[in-house]
């Protein structure tokens, strides 16, 4: 990956600007989609229509074996740890956006991700540490902001 292009689309993350913010979410989800090729992003892309088609079973095969064969590649692991949440496994969830993370500390998506696997589980005090490293990359992200308050009031 090109580092000097993803820390200048992360400082834009930070502007004001919403169209200047949206493109460069746009971009880096991009980069990291792409980050093992062709190949591996139409793996993905098949286990997301195999779990929009409610085949778990099918897209949960997708992707434990594209992080067997690219352990490194870190969209394969946090889209594996999307359907894992999807099917309320928010340990494994929570270990995969972990390992995301080990291999992209920026990865907003893992952040907020792991946020939502703690808030499930009633963790509240770690949701609202992991959505506030995402907000640190995303100071604009509402939802994070959102999900903060709630956690927040459910400590109350």
């Amino acid at each position: 990956m090109n580092q000097n292009l993803i820390d200048k689309l992360l400082l834009d993350l930070k502007s004001n600007d919403l169209n200047i913010r949206e493109r460069a979410t746009s971009q880096i989800w991009r980069i990291w989609f792409w980050q093992k090729g062709k190949i591996a992003l139409e793996q993905i892309e098949e286990s997301e229509r195999l779990r929009d088609e409610g085949n778990v079973a099918g897209a949960t095969l997708i992707l434990d074996d594209l992080v067997d064969a690219l352990p490194d590649f870190a969209e394969a692991w946090n889209r594996r740890a999307i359907l894992l949440f999807v099917t309320k496994n928010y340990d494994r969830a929570i270990a995969d956006c972990e390992m995301v993370l080990n291999l992209n500390p920026v990865h907003f998506g893992a952040l907020h991700g792991l946020g939502l696997c703690h808030a499930a589980l009633g963790n509240y005090s770690a949701a609202i540490r992991a959505f506030r490293s995402a907000l640190d990359i995303q100071p604009h992200a509402i939802e994070n902001q959102r999900l903060i308050l709630e956690c927040t009031a459910r400590l109350s």
